[in-house]
């Protein structure tokens, strides 16, 4: 009677270890693990069932650490990527111009290259806005007898500075509420057609400013 205990408490742990690595190998095939066995036929099951469990752990440990290595990867060329977007965006800038000394202007025109050789032509993008006496830089000496304008500064000189800025990608914009105000026609102004002309100096300011331009007044 004795023995024949003895031997069914040796098949039920048999059963019990068996079940227990059934159990583990189905947890190993679920986390994609097949290759992960437990040796419950060793001399020592127990060690085999620790040494199952830690490879397991091993490899599950193996692979948390391969998903904080791909998503500080991808943190990292997320930042990059980041950076060369700030690193190729325009500087977005917008000059304004409203009198008529023509030192004052020469000056102006002098700050934009010197703007456009610091930044770069092709990492600006510049915009002059004249209105009220500021259109006489761009008024043609010979036109202004019939304009109620003061200044015509448009000279062979400055001509030459407008077209060397407009080649550098430089957008000269013209008040529409001075063309009328002050009764310029904009065939009398220099390089200037209908698509330059804005329908207020002083609003399309305000237009660019909202739209990230930074605002310089020379």
């Amino acid at each position: 009677m004795r023995r024949a205990t003895a031997a069914l408490g040796a098949v039920l742990a048999l059963v019990g270890l068996h079940g227990t690595a059934s159990a583990m190998n189905g947890m190993a095939g679920m986390s994609g693990m097949g290759a992960t066995t437990i040796n419950v036929y060793s001399g020592q099951p127990g060690m085999g069932g620790m040494s199952g469990m830690s490879g397991m752990g091993g490899m599950a440990g193996m692979g948390g650490m391969s998903g904080m290595g791909g998503m500080s990867g991808m943190s990292g060329m997320g930042g990059m990527s980041g950076m060369a977007a700030q690193a190729m965006a325009k500087q977005k800038v917008v000059y304004h111009i409203n009198g008529d000394d023509p030192a004052q202007q020469g000056q102006a025109l002098g700050n934009i290259q010197n703007h456009i050789n610091a930044v770069g032509k092709d990492n600006l993008d510049l915009k002059v806005v004249l209105h009220g006496d500021g259109l006489s830089l761009l008024l043609y000496p010979d036109a202004k007898g019939k304009t109620k304008m003061k200044q015509a500064n448009a000279t062979d000189e400055v001509q030459a500075k407008l077209t060397g800025l407009k080649g550098q990608g430089v957008q000269f914009q013209v008040c529409g509420n001075t063309l009328k105000g002050r009764n310029v026609e904009v065939k009398d102004l220099y390089d200037v057609n209908q698509g330059d002309v804005v329908p207020s100096g002083v609003a399309q300011l305000g237009i660019l400013q909202s739209q990230g331009y930074a605002y310089i007044k020379p």
